[in-house]
């Protein structure tokens, strides 16, 4: 366990911020290595790939909410010096991990085949996408139980096993990737099926390895199977600060069904060209990811601690943090936006659509950078109600009209990515304003008590 209400906050947040980014260097590297091998199977893989990608979003806002929700509870119980009342927190994110997880893959499995051909461009493009979900869906359902593990001991302030973990997971899928789907070595070449398989064999081995950080006297969180019955009090205290953060992601995902659903017409060139453009930004966005998931704990236990100063201060330098860094991969992005989309697909079609959605979106990181920080703040103080309102504010700003102009003549794909960016810039202002109200309301008092 780690105090993080004494001592410099942008030294905490460097330290924690390093632990996170290593382990997202390593996941950009699955993201690239993973794309390239299968941008060699032709524009169908990518775009099959693309459509189960949708999928992860949808699990990403759940177990976002998981997350937020327990990464909240302990870092509180952490800040008022209460083991036994973060241990608890603990385990019952870990049943409620769980219970979310076999929800998931129920649901996920009944509804594959459907969820393929209603997105799909072609049919050659739907059977892939099946055949990929068959088993990148229990992968997602590992994730649940992973993530409320890495979100216990991340409320304590200790990144390092979350950090060794997915860093050696990731290892793991990028040497398995070419052996299950090329057969190097085995001569028995999976296809798209060995890109999944990879990536669920590497997410069994580290969620049982997680799990070995929990054991031993030095741990400072033990899973105790004991208190893993559901207490409804608890569950609902995280699904009040989760929710809200899980829903702005699920909003994520709703914006990209728009955009594949009025992509169909353009073909699978237009899914693989936007999908290899996604992949590429994903890839951008993890260190101000990391950054994003380092600044909850730091002000979560400040905020729980009465020091309404240093909370403060923990917006400042991650908002510093957040804007240079984005800026800076933002102009790289549109610089050379053509080369970036080149190294995952030849096809010429498939590069223009790809570069041209990268060097449009690339004017907006730094608003996704404010988006990232401010959330991540109203998480540490325990009410994300705020972002969820302005996420939702930005899909519909952006949904209604790229529906309504697609049904138009001469309705082209460059569109949807301007109005996008418009969206969110002004969903960065809204959660700049909206923070500062935050700040006036609960963090005053904080420092006038202390």
């Amino acid at each position: 366990m780690q105090d993080l209400t004494t001592g410099s906050v942008t030294r905490h947040l460097l330290k924690t911020t390093s632990f996170m980014l290593v382990t997202m260097v390593f996941q950009t590297l699955y993201f690239l290595v993973d794309l390239y091998f299968v941008g060699r199977l032709g524009r169908e893989s990518v775009a099959a790939v693309s459509i189960a990608g949708n999928l992860a979003f949808i699990v990403l806002a759940a177990t976002q909410m998981l997350s937020v929700g327990t990464t909240t509870r302990v870092s509180h119980a952490v800040g008022t010096k209460n083991r036994d009342k973060a241990t608890f927190a603990a385990n019952q994110a870990q049943s409620l991990g769980l219970a979310c997880g076999l929800l998931f893959f129920v649901a996920a499995w009944l509804t594959r085949d459907r969820y393929a051909a209603t997105l799909a461009a072609d049919e050659t493009t739907g059977d892939l996408a099946i055949v990929f979900l068959k088993w990148f869906i229990p992968a997602l359902a590992l994730q649940f139980p992973m993530v409320a593990m890495s979100a216990a001991l991340r409320g304590t302030g200790n990144f390092k096993p979350g950090m060794i973990v997915q860093t050696s997971t990731v290892i793991i899928n990028i040497v398995l990737s070419p052996i299950l789907i090329f057969g190097v070595g085995t001569g028995r070449p999976l296809g798209i099926a060995g890109a999944a398989i990879a990536t669920f064999v590497a997410l069994v081995i580290g969620t049982t390895w997680l799990a070995f950080y929990f054991r031993g006297p030095d741990a400072y969180l033990h899973l105790r199977p004991s208190q893993w019955t559901p207490h409804l009090r608890e569950w609902l205290g995280m699904l009040k600060v989760g929710l809200p953060a899980g829903a702005e992601f699920a909003l994520m995902s709703v914006h990209l069904l728009v955009v594949y659903t009025v992509s169909r017409p353009f073909g699978s060139a237009a899914q693989a060209g936007f999908g290899i453009g996604l992949r590429v930004i994903q890839a951008c966005f993890l260190p101000v990811v990391a950054l994003g998931i380092a600044v909850a704990p730091v002000a979560g236990q400040n905020f729980a601690a009465g020091k309404g100063d240093r909370v403060k201060a923990t917006f400042r330098a991650g908002l510093m943090m957040a804007s240079g860094l984005m800026m800076l991969v933002g102009i790289a992005c549109f610089l050379a936006a053509r080369p970036m989309i080149g190294r995952f697909s030849p096809d010429a079609q498939v590069i223009d659509i790809g570069s041209g959605y990268l060097r449009i979106v690339a004017t907006s990181f730094v608003a996704s950078g404010i988006v990232f920080v401010a959330s991540s703040m109203f998480q540490a103080m325990g009410n994300t109600l705020p972002p969820l309102a302005t996420s939702f504010l930005r899909v519909i700003i952006v949904a209604i009209p790229v529906i309504l102009l697609s049904r138009v003549a001469g309705f082209q794909l460059t569109w949807i990515w301007y109005i996008g960016v418009v969206g969110l810039w002004l969903h960065a202002g809204a959660n700049f304003l909206m923070l500062r109200r935050e700040f006036r309301r609960r963090l005053v008092p904080a420092v006038q008590a202390g």
